[in-house]
């Protein structure tokens, strides 16, 4: 095969594995009933001036399925993070013991997880567009490619059509499992 075609397909399959992972990172947000330090992964606490990731100003970690700790490496910072929590509007109600600042994660409601499987629909359908656009991304390029015959050129929209459909039923995949999860009481 053609050097160039071969690049152009090793570009797309990146591109399409780039739309699979952060597809996880999206799922792993998508909170399906248990505790998991990921929930906290948006929340910037104003940090002497500055907004910061929650993870750089404290250890966030799940004692249990329902909680969440979030050890602070500094005692002052006990109010700024509780109050980052509070703003993130993440429906969670944070403690502060003095020491540490507690989240007891309730258990989603039936209508809640309907909205999360929402969400994540939202989200797969997302990735989806992104692996259409790197699809047509790739067939433009292999069409402009002058040193390919024609038959080369149709062998190489076949393979990223190929690589298309791999990866939309990788992305079904995901969903079905992430909808299960979701729905799971």
């Amino acid at each position: 095969m053609n050097e160039e075609i071969t690049f152009i397909l090793d570009a797309a399959k990146e591109s399409m594995d780039a739309a699979i992972a952060h597809l996880e990172k999206e799922f792993v947000k998508i909170r399906a009933g248990k505790a998991s330090p990921a929930m906290l992964s948006n929340v910037k606490v104003d940090y002497y001036g500055s907004q910061t990731p929650l993870s750089q100003v404290a250890n966030v970690s799940t004692p249990d399925a329902r909680t969440l700790s979030v050890q602070p490496w500094e005692k002052g910072m006990l109010h700024e993070i509780e109050k980052a929590i509070m703003n993130a509007n993440l429906g969670f109600n944070p403690m502060n013991n003095g020491d540490m600042v507690i989240i007891n994660v309730p258990p989603l409601t039936e209508e809640r997880r309907r909205d999360l499987v929402k969400q994540a629909k939202a989200a797969a359908e997302h990735a989806k567009v992104s692996i259409r656009t790197a699809r047509q991304d790739a067939n433009k390029e292999i069409r402009s490619t002058d040193d390919a015959s024609e038959d080369l050129k149709k062998n190489a929209e076949g393979d990223v059509q190929e690589l298309t459909d791999t990866f939309t039923k990788r992305i079904d995949t995901f969903l079905d499992k992430k909808e299960v999860e979701i729905m799971k009481v």
